[in-house]
């Protein structure tokens, strides 16, 4: 008998097995929690500033010091260029413009493979719309997951609204992209992951050199990448944003792991710390959605722990190991026997390969078994010893507090939860130690595919603090198979009102996109122009709080910057 909060196994029974759970695992592998005047697409309103005047925000210019704007920490918007290049359609820019770069798909359209795919992530219509570019009328949304929701205008808004810093974390998962294969949709790049996060390396630095010529040459553009905090400081003094390095993969350094054992060495850790290095990298997830031979992940939950577990299993040869909680942080709840997910996976696979069980999970508080690994505790070091922010979102409880642990001991601040993976004893534990906090760009209220809300969850992270919070962020995980902040139902009677005084001050109409406008009390935050709206309606229902939030807010980038100076 097993062990309260320990894993047993139920064996699969089909043929069909692998191909049924390749189908699943590409469906959730790496889901998350989880009558005015209009404005059009790349042309300021009559009330804006020059792209490179250094816009003054709420009377402190952006030059200032220090810095005074809002930090995205969670961005995935070169995402287009990973896991083989085919699971997404539509790109941030291409050099024929909006009309290339947001061209229909039809693997993405109609009954094509990836339309059902998007249908089942976030709830799409089928069959799958045809109209992005010009009218925009049924993509992007901010449910349509796997179209590009970060059209380069669309961030060049949300500058324009304050944000000043913007986190782009390269991604990169090997088992969903060699799912895909397996599945027949052809592969344009390579799936191993560190040459996935080198193609978004040159994906982005053509990204800049593109906004550079539309501004006057080389530098002049207000997209630019930086690679110290110190060329944050210089790009903001400029009144420019700010785009930062981070990297988020499930194998790091190709540190798999197969049957226990890792698949990588200390120096294949240190070779690939030093390639970060040379990107700029300021901030690392050492573990991401499996298992590695660094340490153990944080599991998904319901349906997306099932699936994301079935990838663990292909990654690893094993499923994820549980057993009782030691304090009061646990890791995600999984399956058990009896839900109407696991029974009907299990009776529609039979005759499953030998060795393989389906894993059923008791109800008490669980936590995955594998901490951090001797090989991660050699990466934490090296981390450290290269000043770059560690991440502790999507680490297992026992990895993340080792880790802490380690940070502590050092004296090290670098750290970071950005998108509310991290239990909330682990996210109060990184701010106390030094760190830096940003929440996931929820709606400002609970909604229906929704249960907490952003200021929710802010009031609940900020109560009680000992050590003060001079800045906070929001992780918005645009094109990270996450779902965006959707309509607040009580805009109806208490919309945000156009137009708006942005939090940089400046003055913004509804967004016209194309040929379609677009309103966040409708639409949602349909594409991350829309975050300045966001922004702007998270002060409208703070309430008293509405102060502080703003301080907090526009103190992010400040914060952020200096964690990463810090850590240096």
């Amino acid at each position: 008998m097993a062990a309260p909060g320990a894993t047993t196994a139920r064996s699969a029974h089909s043929g069909t097995w692998a191909r049924a759970a390749m189908a699943v695992l590409a469906v959730v592998a790496l889901a998350t929690p989880l009558t005015a005047a209009v404005t059009t697409v790349g042309s300021p309103p009559a009330t804006a500033a020059e792209p490179n005047s250094g816009t003054p925000i709420n009377g402190a210019p952006i030059g200032s010091t220090p810095i005074r704007g809002m930090v995205d920490a969670h961005t995935h918007i070169a995402a287009s260029q990973a896991f083989g290049g085919a699971l997404r359609c539509g790109e941030p820019f291409a050099p024929g413009g909006l009309a290339e770069a947001m061209a229909d798909c039809p693997t993405h359209s109609g009954t094509g493979p990836f339309s059902l795919l998007e249908s089942i992530l976030g709830g799409t219509a089928l069959p799958g719309g045809t109209q992005g570019f010009p009218t925009f009328e049924q993509w992007p949304t901010h449910d349509s997951q796997l179209h590009e929701q970060a059209y380069y205008t669309g961030i060049e808004r949300a500058w324009r609204g304050g944000l000043r810093v913007l986190n782009n974390h390269l991604v990169a998962n090997r088992v969903l992209c060699e799912t895909l294969v397996g599945l027949g949709v052809p592969a344009r790049s390579s799936c191993d992951e560190m040459a996935q996060l080198r193609r978004q390396v040159d994906y982005l630095n053509r990204m800049e050199a593109h906004i550079d010529a539309e501004n006057g040459g080389p530098g002049q553009g207000w997209f630019r990448i930086a690679r110290s905090p110190a060329d944050v400081r210089t790009i903001a003094a400029e009144g420019k944003l700010a785009v930062t390095l981070g990297v988020e993969a499930s194998e790091p350094f190709g540190c798999r792991e197969v049957d226990d054992v890792p698949m990588c060495t200390a120096e294949d850790i240190d070779r690939g710390l030093d390639e970060f290095a040379s990107w700029g990298v300021s901030t690392v997830f050492p573990v991401h959605k499996f298992d590695n031979a660094l340490g153990g992940a944080r599991m998904d939950e319901e349906l997306a722990g099932l699936a994301v577990n079935i990838g663990n299993k292909l990654g690893t040869q094993r499923f994820w190991e549980t057993e009782p909680c030691t304090g009061p942080d646990a890791d995600h709840d999984q399956p058990l026997a009896s839900t109407p997910v696991a029974d009907g996976l299990a009776t529609a696979s039979s005759g499953a390969p030998a060795g393989v069980a389906l894993p059923v999970y008791p109800e008490t508080p669980l936590c995955n078994v594998r901490g951090l690994t001797p090989l991660g505790e050699h990466a934490i070091r090296g981390l450290m010893a290269r000043g770059m922010v560690i991440n502790i979102d999507h680490m297992g409880v026992k990895t993340a507090h080792r880790t802490l642990d380690m940070a502590a001991e050092a004296g090290y601040t670098g750290l970071v939860v950005d998108h509310n993976w991290a239990t909330q004893g682990i996210t109060r534990r990184v701010h106390e130690q030094g760190g830096f906090v940003a929440a996931f760009a929820w709606p400002a209220e609970a909604t229906e595919n929704f249960e907490t809300g952003f200021l929710e969850q802010w009031r609940a992270t900020t109560a009680g603090a000992t050590r003060p919070f001079d800045g906070y962020g929001f992780g918005s995980d645009v094109n990270g198979l996450a779902p965006l902040a959707e309509p607040r139902p009580s805009a109806a009677g208490d919309p945000l009102v156009y137009p708006f005084t942005a939090l940089s001050g400046e003055v913004m109409d509804r967004w016209r996109f194309g040929e379609r406008t677009y309103d966040l009390n409708t639409d949602g935050v349909a594409q991350y122009g829309l975050y300045a709206d966001w922004a702007a309606d998270l002060l409208h229902r703070a309430g008293a709080d509405r102060a502080e939030l703003e301080r907090q807010l526009m103190g992010g980038a400040e914060a952020w910057t200096a964690n990463w100076e810090q850590a240096r």
